[in-house]
């Protein structure tokens, strides 16, 4: 006999079946021992007989998140018993015939069958393999893995390329601290942990890929909140001989795609467009929300497009760039910037995504002429020998032919937490890092030993 998942019971109705996963809930009603099991895909009970009297004593002893498999028959519920919030495992019930036990369970620190929002997040996270069984969670894990594959199928048919990039690289300017690893090879250096695949995604359109995607890890050390943490996943995508309208066309239908496929409302389509300058005088903010009932189900997208080219930063006395430094400037302004005029009011080629409220996404039309990214590190305070020592490998590369190109990165986390109704982006990643930016689970970060320091040509200073 071939094990069935739970959530196919259901269709077995009056034939044997096995079933195996977790026991979530016991009830003895007098003679009959009434239980339900649990996997991913559902749960359904089962019913225990005293004439059985092997398997009656068995289910007298199972607890909550024991793992047993059970042979049975499918049955449906009496009449007034049928559990409507089940859906169709809630018509049936399955008779146990036999039950084996495969692995039995401590009892947990905290109820798995319920929606666990009130539980500390230090608790949560230090049992995390526990808080992941819980339905709520089952069921945005579940979502992301859909929305992935929707992602996936809908670029692949759009002819993109699918190209993983490395994660260990160079530290680039892209707006947070990097994570940097010291190389054992070359005592004193450092790698970085990419906080974006900017670079290589523009030195994959320079190799002539054309549409390239990834499902891709970003890393920034920044101070976590509800919509960040230190490791993230962006739909990273770029694409060669397109303008600005041919990015936002392609990003609105794949993400109109997604949400319907999900069973979500999209306010408006197309998309609203705002300048950042309508957006601010309008919204006051450049992430903003559109709905005026805050529906969870309906989605309510907006673009969001010139932003200014440079920021003044008053700490360091300086311009820097306002996304990255690989924005491409309106094309009206490029005489401005050349001549180092008006740089206030000069607005790049960027766009922003932004739904219910939260930055989606953020892309932009890329630089690809070398002298205007020259200049832009230029008025960054760069000075040519920085430029060529950070960015050499870029300059250099644009003068093999470089196509005009444009990309964006949705960011994924964001993305399920919008669809699945969540608070923050930590209830749909599976092992995220607390407020503090520990993971409680693995005790991490925690010191090394003094061997590895010594390896890695790394002494840490006493307090």
């Amino acid at each position: 006999m071939t094990k069935i998942n739970i959530g196919d019971a259901p269709k077995y109705l009056g034939k044997d079946i096995e079933l195996a996963g977790w026991v979530d809930v016991r009830r003895d009603h007098g003679k009959l021992i009434f239980f339900d099991l649990r996997d991913r895909s559902g749960k359904v009970q089962l019913v225990v007989a005293p004439s059985n009297k092997e398997t009656h004593a068995k289910a007298s002893d199972l607890r909550p998140e024991w793992v047993i498999k059970i042979t049975g028959t499918v049955a449906g519920r009496p009449e007034g018993m049928v559990n409507q919030k089940e859906g169709e495992a809630g018509k049936v019930e399955v008779k146990v015939a036999k039950i084996e036990v495969l692995s039995e369970a401590k009892t947990p620190p905290f109820e798995i069958n319920a929606d666990g929002h009130d539980i500390d997040e230090e608790v949560r996270l230090k049992y995390r393999y526990l808080d992941l069984r819980r339905p709520r969670m089952q069921k945005n894990i579940l979502l992301r893995h859909k929305v992935t594959s929707l992602v996936r199928d809908f670029l692949n048919f759009k002819d993109f390329i699918e190209i993983e990039t490395p994660m260990l690289t160079k530290a680039s300017p892209e707006g947070a601290r990097d994570f940097i690893v010291p190389s054992r090879l070359q005592p004193g250096k450092f790698y970085a942990l990419p906080q974006a695949p900017q670079q290589y995604k523009q030195l994959l359109m320079i190799a002539g890929f054309e549409r390239y995607y990834q499902i891709a890890r970003a890393l920034r050390d920044e101070d976590l909140r509800g919509d960040r943490q230190f490791e993230h996943t962006q739909i990273d995508l770029e694409m060669s001989f397109v303008k600005e309208r041919d990015v936002l066309d392609l990003a609105e239908e794949m993400m109109i795609h997604v949400a319907e496929s999900v069973g979500k409302k999209v306010l408006n389509k197309p998309f609203p467009v705002f300048t950042h300058e309508e957006a601010m005088k309008k919204f006051g903010s450049d992430k903003f929300d559109m709905r005026t009932e805050k529906d969870p189900d309906t989605l309510a997208f907006a673009w969001v497009v010139d932003f200014p080219l440079f920021e003044w930063d008053e700490a360091e006395k300086r311009h820097t760039f306002a996304h990255n430094p690989f924005s491409a400037p309106k094309q009206e302004h490029v005489e401005k910037l050349m001549k180092t005029e008006d740089l206030a009011n000069l607005r790049a080629q960027q766009y922003d995504l932004v739904c219910n409220g939260y930055e989606l996404a953020s892309g932009g039309v890329r630089i690809s002429d070398p002298a205007v990214q020259r200049k832009v590190f230029e008025i960054m305070g760069l000075s040519p020998e920085e430029t060529q020592k950070r960015f050499g490998h870029m300059l250099e590369a644009y003068e093999y032919g470089a196509p005009p190109h444009a990309g964006m990165a949705p960011g994924l986390d964001r993305l399920v937490m919008i669809l699945a109704g969540e608070p923050n982006i930590s209830e749909v990643i599976p092992f995220p890092k607390t407020g503090a930016g520990r993971d409680p689970m693995m005790d991490a970060p925690s010191e090394v030993e003094k061997k590895q320091l010594k390896e890695l040509h790394i002494k840490i200073e006493e307090k």
